[in-house]
């Protein structure tokens, strides 16, 4: 009896996992291409797979398993090319020479792409517009065109905030604010995030946003930083709790990050300025190579304390606080809590200006 019940249930699992992994069929004809070979970028739970698809006159054929429409990138002439798959059978047509043309049917999340890029267009155009004068532009007009971006930048989140209230169930929803989750703060991300279906937060995807918002409430202002310890460039342990009682700037850095390497002259002018009215700067280095991470403290000159795991971008602090880029910084008041992140340049100095003149 025990036996045909376990029988039963690997049957079920089995039939569970079937219905999960589903197949997807990508198909079509690209002109002016013969017997190459193309890539699609897909972002999985995994990471990052690169699937390749071999062309014979310019005829794609590609077969793969997924649970839920994906987001993918097609590597066309250098260009990456964005759309979403799902189970069932997607065909794209166009041509090599205008790759934003491609025509790909088959797919409704796709289809509800488009129709994003439609809601947005305007903006998108302006935008587009306005960068390709920006090569052969003067530093003033760099300026200008900068602020113009910005503004349009604004517009396109008030837009796209918009799009998600009025398509909570998407799973184009789901993905556009999963991009935002990379960067922005809990707060704004928390209020799209609740408006979400609960279908789709079901989903892998819906699931890992769910995990991204639980990570970035800990780099949320007013949170209590986390009592880290790592080792000084002597190998020394340092605590956190060591600079309780001052204004404490983290610094996510590494060596190999050259927008890194240019903000430390501007930190280092902020530490300067204040470090005689209860403020320092605790550098958190995303190194692996301790030479590498020694060296470029020399060259760039910065006095203050230095720490790392040696743990690459696995570094245990900037994990836990879910740092995906860098420069990237976190301000400490003397209590211990977290009152302003990602100050560089003229907003550093702003803040300190606030704090202390």
């Amino acid at each position: 009896m025990l036996k045909n019940i376990n029988l039963i249930v690997a049957g079920l699992l089995l039939l569970t996992m079937a219905s999960f992994a589903q197949k997807v069929q990508l198909s079509g004809n690209i002109s002016g291409l013969k017997n190459e070979k193309l890539f699609i970028y897909r972002l999985i739970s995994e990471g990052l797979k690169i699937d390749t698809i071999s062309l014979k006159d310019g005829k794609i054929h590609w077969t793969g398993a997924m649970s839920e429409p994906e987001k993918v990138y097609l590597i066309l002439r250098k260009k990456s090319i964005e759309f979403f798959i799902e189970p069932g059978n997607i065909h794209i047509e166009g041509d090599a020479d205008l790759p934003s043309e491609l025509k790909i049917t088959g797919s409704k999340s796709h289809d509800e792409l488009v129709r994003y890029q439609k809601f947005v267009q305007n903006i998108s155009t302006q935008e587009i517009e306005i960068r390709k004068n920006y090569d052969n532009s003067t530093e003033q007009e760099r300026i200008v065109i900068d602020e113009k971006l910005k503004s349009l930048s604004n517009d396109k989140h008030l837009k796209t905030d918009q799009y998600i209230h009025l398509n909570p169930t998407s799973f184009v929803s789901l993905s556009l604010i999963k991009e935002r989750a990379m960067q922005e703060d809990y707060k704004d991300i928390k209020k799209l995030y609740d408006q979400l279906g609960s279908a789709v937060l079901r989903t892998k995807e819906g699931k890992s946003l769910t995990e991204r918002l639980e990570i970035l409430i800990r780099s949320d202002i007013g949170q209590p930083v986390l009592n880290f310890t790592q080792n000084d460039t002597d190998g020394k342990p340092v605590q956190f709790s060591d600079f309780k009682g001052k204004y404490v700037l983290l610094d996510f850095w590494a060596s190999w990050c050259g927008p890194c390497r240019k903000e430390n002259p501007n930190v280092l002018l902020a530490y300067n300025k204040y470090k005689n009215k209860n403020f320092t700067v605790l550098g958190i280095s995303l190194d692996d190579k301790a030479e590498n991470w020694k060296k470029a403290i020399k060259e760039d000159q910065t006095p203050w304390t230095q720490v790392s795991d040696l743990n690459g971008t696995k570094n245990e602090v900037s994990t836990y606080y879910g740092i995906l880029s860098i420069p990237s910084t976190l301000l400490i008041d003397p209590k211990g809590n977290i009152i302003a992140k990602n100050l560089r340049g003229d907003l550093l100095h702003k803040k300190l200006a606030k704090l202390f003149e």
